[in-house]
């Protein structure tokens, strides 16, 4: 049997009294790949930041690896990047190997340097992101893409067992997007790694990933496996007029780098 890492029950959400998420009720397991879609203001980022604790639910419970959201404390196990993670001052005078680095700070070692084994992971968190010749430029320099690798390996240096993104491709072209998905696919095929994104990309979500959350309010949970309709799944979110046509797309074979 797989692990249970996130397991969401009755949940409602409210936000500025009107109720956002409804009866939202699932579970992810150990290694999935998952997207979260839905229509704008369905109610994708509530869900997200719910989970996170970041918004408190009306009803229903949250359970991360099998403890009540309320009592968990093992929040180093989660990495979350906020939809505008890459917005900042361009000029600010800090490297991607800086940026990294704070991956490793918390809260226990605030106030010490970072020791030589801080420093190999954030070494192998570069380049297994594929930015190692990055290290030294200002993180104001890189493009879109760029930025969201380095935002990706700042949380990897933390060992997290479950990552969040919420819409991290915004502003990509559509062969960074591609790239980017590969990269997150070989971190969930290489590492193990349960992954959230949320996406408007459907054809990434249903041509690489193995489980789809669609988020209308209410919340409809479906694995995708050889044979899924598509439409099927996405007609209880988007209405029985939806239909759903892929488009280009590199489904197969690993990043080698933007």
């Amino acid at each position: 049997m797989k692990e249970v890492v996130l397991e969401v029950t009755d949940l409602d959400v409210s936000r500025s009294n009107t109720k956002v998420v409804e009866g939202a009720t699932f579970s992810i397991y150990r290694g999935d790949y998952v997207g979260i879609i839905g229509p704008n203001g369905g109610g994708k980022t509530t869900l997200l930041l719910s989970i996170l604790g970041e918004i408190s639910s009306e009803k229903g419970n949250i359970k991360l690896f099998g403890q009540p959201s309320h009592k968990f404390t093992q929040w180093e196990k989660v990495a979350y990047i906020p939809q505008n993670a890459i917005d900042f001052d361009h000029y600010f005078p800090l490297s991607v190997k800086e940026l990294v680095s704070l991956g490793r700070v918390r809260r226990s070692n605030l106030f010490r340097r970072l020791n030589p084994m801080d420093w190999k992971k954030v070494d192998e968190a570069m380049d297994f992101m594929g930015i190692s010749d990055l290290a030294d430029r200002r993180i104001g320099q890189l493009s879109g893409g760029q930025k969201q690798r380095a935002f990706v390996a700042k949380a990897l240096v933390r060992d997290p067992e479950i990552l969040f993104l919420d819409e991290p491709i915004s502003g990509m072209d559509f062969e960074t997007q591609e790239k980017f998905y590969k990269m997150l696919s070989n971190l969930n095929r290489q590492k193990n790694m349960t992954i959230l994104v949320v996406s408007h990309d459907l054809t990434a979500v249903f041509c690489r990933m193995s489980r789809v959350i669609c988020v209308n309010h209410m919340v409809y949970d479906s694995l995708i496996e050889p044979g899924t309709d598509p439409n099927e799944i996405l007609q209880k979110a988007y209405g029985e007029h939806f239909h759903f046509v892929f488009h280009s797309h590199t489904c197969q074979g690993d990043f080698n780098g933007v």
